[in-house]
């Protein structure tokens, strides 16, 4: 049950082997997946190069969504080396820290635009393109956080960020389920990757999120890519539009 086999994944967001996309990258492949891996620039290439490797990774390359035509050069290869893909996993955000670190109020229009454009509309940007590569249907999933939905101290005005990119799961789902194709937000309770440290004082978040979740545990990398794995199979083809905590209980508390 929830094989892969024979299926083709691209998986973006990995920074190290620490990442939630690290985790969802290496649960596809053990259940049979062929994956396309991306890295941010050159800096980043050296941490994520041995992951592409113990992965054997068929594809691997740069992709930083700023940057006109990476995306669709990234899909194109997609296209030619491959023909199709069956599954598509968005793990990136970003907002400038002087925007992250204020108050939600205070944030810039500038820094609040590449904070959505990074984190909500690149999703939208890859589901358009991997659409004609699903002729047979897919899986199109993305990366959110409870932040979205209650006001959690300190995750700031990703918390909106994240409520639109649950948004456009939900209407890109309507829109794509005649196609076979479901769209999902993975949502992790709080994890400690490089991405997470960046919000002011996160470890005290890790902390409460751990007392507070009826499991007293965090959830893992491993947890996530497990998840994905099933949304992935064939079990879950009749799933779609949907915002999946995986977070040992945390969301359910008050």
């Amino acid at each position: 049950m929830f094989s892969l086999e024979g299926q083709k994944a691209l998986v973006v967001g990995i920074a190290n082997d620490q990442s939630i996309a690290y985790g969802c990258a290496k649960a596809m492949r053990e259940a049979g997946a062929e994956i396309a891996i991306t890295y941010l620039n050159e800096k980043a290439k050296p941490h994520v190069a041995p992951i592409a490797e113990e992965l054997g990774a068929e594809i691997f390359m740069p992709l930083n969504v700023t940057e006109d035509g990476q995306l669709e050069t990234v899909f194109e290869e997609i296209r030619s080396r491959w023909g199709r893909i069956d599954t598509i996993l968005h793990s990136i955000a970003f907002c400038p820290k002087e925007d992250l670190h204020g108050r939600v109020v205070d944030c810039s229009a500038k820094g609040f635009g590449i904070a959505v454009d990074v984190s909500v509309h690149s999703f939208l940007r890859m589901i358009r393109l991997a659409e004609p590569l699903m002729p047979s249907g897919g899986t199109c999933m993305t990366v959110s956080f409870y932040g979205s939905e209650k006001v959690v101290e300190h995750y700031n005005v990703m918390g909106p960020v994240k409520a639109a990119l649950e948004s456009v799961v939900r209407y890109a789902a309507a829109e794509l389920g005649s196609k076979g194709i479901s769209v999902h937000a993975l949502s992790p309770g709080p994890l400690k990757t490089r991405a997470a440290s960046g919000i002011k004082e996160f470890d005290d978040l890790l902390n409460a999120a751990a007392s507070r979740a009826p499991t007293h545990m965090l959830a893992t990398i491993e947890d996530v890519g497990a998840y994905s794995v099933f949304l992935a199979s064939k079990e879950a083809s009749n799933l779609t539009g949907g915002v999946h905590p995986i977070d040992g209980g945390y969301s359910i508390v008050g």
